[in-house]
């Protein structure tokens, strides 16, 4: 294929198909205009030799393989991202600092409106954000390099402090075509776990989650591990196969129709976000203010 590495804004533009569902979604967000955004599309395919995006009247999807590439783009992105805080943090040695390290689930569908609230109180506080695993993220607490995390698995290090900030619930998600959309009575917890499914690599809190509640049943190897529930619910719209999902991830992909839930019996999927640190029990400075802000917002709520 050659040595010539992908552009950086066409990988942005690829996310954002998976995300929007529209190359003309996709390009509005990133400021590119449309011809060059299929231009930029083409020249990516051909670059990998495959094509990655189906297109029709109702908008753009990601082939199989596209669902793959995009995983992988997700992962570079992030890692820029990293690298330009990380740049960021070299000339603004004064600025006050807050490191967080976050499960993807909590950091897709929650940390935005948390951060947003945050920021609008202490504007001056330069915050890195390190979107990782649930085992990632107690490492980070563990090696001291973030201030605060927030993890999805069920269970937490007994060294560590934590503190819940949001319920959620796993659900099994298919396709609409999928002979389970069509089921009248509810799928058992056998039949669960005697189905490959598509699936969150080892580490995360959601696979956690799910291998603690199968734990009793020899279960087949994951029909594909991807590492990010973006890439799982693609391949779930592109009929790839069933998945076991957070509701946060999936709720406007239920309410179109797009995606049909399958009632399941004789397991709890319930699972309980945390936030989690190191001692002092108290936390304290901008982690602890955020803290704050999180808990008197789901005060508010109640």
């Amino acid at each position: 294929m050659g040595s010539e590495w992908p552009e950086m804004a066409t990988l942005e533009l690829l996310v954002g198909i998976d995300d929007r569902g529209s190359l003309g979604a996709a390009s509005r967000q990133i400021g590119m205009a449309q011809p060059n955004a299929s231009r930029a599309i083409r020249q990516l395919e051909s670059r990998f030799g495959t094509a990655l995006v189906q297109r029709s009247p109702r908008g753009s999807t990601l082939t199989a393989q596209g669902t793959v590439i995009v995983h992988w783009a997700r992962q570079v992105l992030a890692d820029m991202r990293q690298l330009v805080d990380a740049a960021d943090a070299l000339r603004v040695e004064q600025e006050a600092e807050l490191t967080i390290a976050s499960s993807l689930t909590v950091a897709e569908y929650l940390l935005p409106e948390w951060l947003g609230e945050f920021r609008r109180a202490n504007s001056d506080v330069h915050i890195h954000l390190q979107m990782l695993n649930s085992m990632q993220v107690f490492d980070r607490i563990d090696d001291r390099s973030c201030d605060v995390g927030f993890v999805e698995g069920p269970a937490v290090p007994d060294h560590l402090n934590k503190i819940t900030v949001a319920k959620d619930r796993l659900i099994v998600v298919v396709h609409p075509s999928h002979k389970w959309a069509r089921r009248r009575r509810p799928l058992t917890v056998a039949e669960l776990a005697a189905t490959p499914l598509l699936a969150r690599e080892p580490g995360s809190g959601t696979r956690r989650t799910l291998d603690l509640a199968l734990q009793e049943y020899d279960r087949p190897a994951p029909l594909l591990e991807l590492a990010s529930s973006a890439a799982i619910r693609a391949s779930v719209l592109g009929g790839v196969g069933p998945a076991v999902m957070s509701t946060l991830a999936v709720a406007d992909q239920v309410a179109s129709g797009e995606l049909s839930v399958v009632d399941i019996e004789g397991v709890d999927l319930s699972r309980t976000l945390r936030a989690v640190w190191r001692q002092p029990r108290r936390l304290s400075g901008p982690a602890g203010d955020l803290l704050k802000s999180i808990l008197r917002e789901n005060r508010n709520r109640q």
